[in-house]
């Protein structure tokens, strides 16, 4: 039910309402042309004379003159009112009377930034609505009381929460990657995040360059040149929110002051007094106001019986908000059900997450997914208790703090884990690190895990500052990848006798494969935070040796329904249709062709190859009908167990037909194909020890994955108990989603799916042809893991890519052909070369002085600017150091890697673009 106001404050909002209508300068109207039969939408700018400042605002209206509820859209930190024009507008077409401002500070209104200062920022939005109240188009509940809700996105998310704390006749929110709590948001268990604080206020001294993945941001905004006598970074500040964050950088530690002066501006100061229905989207990918800020969001909301939805998104402050329009679409729907109260609007599940996978059914293509659940977990649901190896461990808190470990930057962090890029980096001697180990099954991690450390400390005053992250490790224990990017800092008191501390790890929902470890890693630096300055040394132990992993198994991910059709298949159909996925291992009929009169046949089996899994002596087709042009020539190689071979080369270069002849499906002309030993021939017994993955295989979709795999093994006429399907599958990863239609799996799904036919029978040799085709970055991932998986056991994997990068993180060996000849083969490293030159890929250019600055850095020879970065030649210095180097130095670097890559060896090989 609605809070009424008592008729006193009715009539002084209504006062408040007429001085407001004294405007600088006359408002001016447009009307904007729309798509289809859409209505045109009516456009007002108006800038309003407040306390202090004047509010530069724009209305939006569209339609006739029937009464509507109002909407107010904010900007985030650093943007303007035109950041959300967009969603204003559409929000007018869908029957909303919308107002936009630029907050106090940005855009042109005037004013200091007050990080929504109840009295101003906030009071600002009051003003608005009292503004709104006086509309003849917008729908009333009581005289000088409109029917309104409040949106905006972090700085904008924030001023919405405080606006239906302050002002009840706020009907509805909708906040989105925003805080709960600036202060904890900003000092995190007592640690400052020195960089993402500076980002604040050097954004506010500037006025107006957005963070990178603030939804909404356009960029620069007009906000006039800072006062040259103000303090530096602190220009369009209050004076007290400056004082505090000099004070605070200087120190490199919060106080009780600079706490409680942002809590004073925080939702969590009056969120006993928010009653409206909330909609509270977060961003995953967000170092700034991570899930733990909405968490306690939530908790807060729901405790005063508001309705409250949550929904975890896809990106944040460091990963942008891939699902903007989606996000857009249930704002609109939630505003519909509370303002408009309109019953048939869909509000959605209380509780959403996005989640990487899920196909198109009608076009294959991949996309983001939603799990959800009726109610939302929290962040300690569940609990499943995981063993970590490592007894105590020693390591250094440098002195000043550098090099620091590096886990996020703010803006990009995300970003880069988003593209399969690991961004995380921790200094050998600066952390402990305790691992598990792999995995029975998946496991979804949701929520916050946490663990119990005891920590001793030799600084002068017994304190220690800690960084603890959880990596997800793959097979081979040297990929891992830090989830979101996410750490968490924690400030140890009373530790120089030893203490004990329960650490929060970072909230995330991410899922880990069988078989992968986690790895706990707890550091002495960071470099999005503020350090001890002075030397010391940290022993750190877990307490009891468990990681406690938080998991909601009833969040899931619905499945498409299925066509009745899909059941009624025959059958003897069904039987046929799986006779024909993929290739027949054993007996079979005769080969797709013959071979050619006079092709030399050697011996049927050679004992001296029997533990070489491929060797092929010669190897030559021609085209059909074509004497003297070559499918492949005169080919040459040998392949050893173990080994991860990456067949590699442009467009024709003989690859596929190269394959096809090592499965027996089509005969050479000359030469020969010993596979352990055994010459291949169509049908020869030997290709029972092969698996092939070569196009992309039918399955049928109303089936289960098993039930496909089942049928497929079944067509191939071998004993059931020989298909090993079990250890198949587990080296796969499919988990649960075996038992799900196939016609709901995502595409890397089906991928996987695929090669795990392709291992039925456990071959010796597998073969895989482009088996990363249409698979996003995560699932590229994890597909080479199921590669490297599969080859640690001793056996061969065979894989031919278009993906070079892929293929160099992946294979141990290379064949590059070119025009069907033999190129080059050999190691990876030793294509690629090796060599102390690095590439320093960059965001942008950089000035001179910086690029001397690199080359004058101990054990760095020389530094030459290149088109696409520095080349920088190494004298003794590591990469990794290079990498701390140049984050300290500013350099925007966007990547580091060898000069001479894997994509600039094959082009030289095959000599030049394919």
């Amino acid at each position: 039910m609605k809070l009424r106001l008592p008729r006193r404050r009715r009539s002084r909002l209504l006062a408040g309402a007429a001085a407001l209508a004294v405007v600088a300068g006359a408002g001016t109207w447009t009307a904007a042309a729309s798509a289809d039969d859409a209505p045109a939408v009516h456009h007002q700018d108006r800038l309003f004379e407040m306390p202090g400042a004047a509010i530069d605002t724009s209305y939006f209206t569209a339609g006739g003159g029937a009464k509507r509820p109002a909407v107010l859209l904010a900007h985030g930190f650093g943007g303007s009112k035109d950041d959300v024009r967009a969603q204003a507008e559409q929000l007018a077409r869908d029957g909303y009377a919308v107002m936009t401002w630029s907050a106090r500070g940005f855009g042109r209104s005037g004013g200091k930034i007050g990080l929504n200062d109840p009295e101003y920022e906030v009071k600002d939005v009051s003003r608005l609505i009292d503004w709104l109240a006086t509309r003849p188009e917008v729908r009333l509940d009581a005289a000088g009381d409109p029917r309104v809700g409040v949106s905006g996105a972090s700085y904008g998310g924030a001023v919405s929460l405080l606006a239906a704390a302050y002002d009840q006749r706020v009907d509805a929110i909708a906040p989105e990657i925003t805080y709960w709590n600036l202060a904890d948001a900003l000092f995190p268990n007592d640690v400052f995040k020195k960089l993402w604080a500076g980002v604040f206020f050097t954004t506010g001294s500037a006025g107006g360059m957005q963070p990178a993945g603030v939804p909404g941001a356009a960029g620069a905004a007009a906000a006039g040149p800072a006062d040259p006598l103000a303090a530096p970074g602190c220009g369009r500040f209050q004076p007290d929110l400056c004082a505090m964050y000099e004070r605070v950088a200087v120190a490199g530690k919060p106080d009780p002051r600079a706490r409680e002066l942002l809590e004073r501006r925080s939702p969590s100061a009056v969120g006993d007094r928010i009653k409206a229905p909330a909609l509270i989207v977060q961003g995953q990918a967000d170092s700034l106001f991570p899930l733990g800020q909405s968490d306690a969001m939530a908790a807060a909301l729901t405790k005063n019986g508001a309705p409250v939805a949550v929904d975890w998104a896809a990106g944040g402050h460091d990963g942008g908000m891939p699902e903007e329009g989606r996000i857009h679409g249930r704002v609109t729907a939630w505003f519909d059900h509370y303002l408009k109260q309109d019953a048939a609007a869909d509000t959605g599940p209380a509780f959403r997450v996005s989640r990487t996978g899920g196909i198109d059914s009608t076009d294959g293509a991949v996309k983001l997914r939603g799990a959800s659940d009726d109610r939302y977990p929290g962040l300690t649901s569940g609990g499943r208790r995981i063993a970590l190896t490592g007894a105590e461990q020693t390591f250094a808190n440098p002195a000043g703090g550098a090099p620091p470990a590096l886990s996020s930057l703010p803006g990009i962090g995300g970003q880069l884990a988003g593209l399969g890029a690991s961004l995380a980096l921790d200094f050998p001697g600066q952390y402990a690190r305790f691992e598990s180990q792999p995995l029975e099954r998946e496991l979804r991690i949701t929520g916050t895990p946490t663990v119990t450390l005891r920590v001793r400390s030799s600084a002068a005053d017994g304190s220690a500052v800690l960084f603890g992250k959880v990596y997800d490790v793959g097979p081979d224990g040297r990929q891992q990848e830090l989830p979101s990017q996410l750490v968490v800092p924690v400030r140890v008191e009373n530790a120089a006798q030893g203490a004990e501390v329960k650490l929060a790890l970072p909230a995330i929902d991410h899922g880990v494969q069988r078989g992968h470890r986690l790895r706990l890693v707890v550091a002495a630096t960071d470099l999005g935070y503020a350090t001890p300055a002075a030397p010391a040394t940290y022993a750190v132990s877990t307490a009891d040796g468990i990681l406690t992993v938080p998991f909601a198994d009833d969040v899931r991910t619905a499945s498409a329904a299925l066509p009745a059709w899909t059941w009624a298949l025959p059958l003897g159909a069904a039987v046929l249709a799986a006779a024909l996925l993929g290739i027949r291992r054993r007996g079979g009929g005769p080969a797709p062709d013959a071979p050619a009169a006079g092709t030399p046949r050697g011996p049927e089996h050679e004992a001296a190859l029997d533990g070489v899994p491929l060797q092929i002596t010669g190897l030559t087709k021609r085209y059909a009908k074509a004497r003297d042009r070559y499918a492949v020539r005169d080919l040459s190689m040998r392949v050893e167990k173990g080994q991860v071979l990456g067949l590699l080369g442009p467009n024709g270069a003989g690859k596929t037909t190269t394959l096809r002849m090592l499965m027996g499906l089509i005969s050479p002309d000359a030469g020969e194909i010993r596979v352990f030993g055994h010459a291949v021939r169509a049908g020869a017994p030997v290709l029972s020890r092969v698996g092939a993955f070569v196009e992309g295989a039918g399955f049928l979709p109303h089936l289960s994955g098993r039930a496909n795999l089942e049928l497929y093994w079944r067509a191939t006429g071998r004993p059931a108990e020989d298909s090993h399907m079990d250890e198949a599958l587990e080296i796969a990863g499919l988990g649960d989603a075996l038992e799900r239609a196939v016609r709901t799996y995502s595409q890397g799904m089906r991928q996987r799916l695929a090669i795990a036919q392709a291992m039925l029978g456990m071959p010796d040799l597998l073969i895989l042809d482009e088996p990363t085709n249409g698979l996003d970055p995560p699932q590229i991932r994890e597909m080479r893991d199921v590669m490297i998986r599969y080859a640690a056991g001793g056996r061969t994997v065979i894989v031919s890519s278009h993906l070079l990068s892929e293929v160099e993180q992946t294979c141990t060996h290379l064949v590059v052909m070119d025009r069907g000849r033999l190129v080059q083969a050999g190691p990876v490293a030793e294509i690629t070369g090796g060599g102390d030159t690095l590439l320093v890929t960059l965001a942008g250019p950089v000035p001179d002085a910086a690029v001397e600055k690199v080359a004058a850095l101990e054990g760095v020879d020389s530094v030459v600017a290149a088109e696409d970065g520095l080349l920088v030649r190494l004298d003794g210095a590591t990469a990794t150091a290079l990498i701390a180097e140049l984050v300290r130095l500013e350099v925007p670097v966007t990547g580091v890697g060898p000069h001479r890559r894997l994509e600039d060896a094959f082009l030289t090989l095959i000599g030049g673009p394919a």
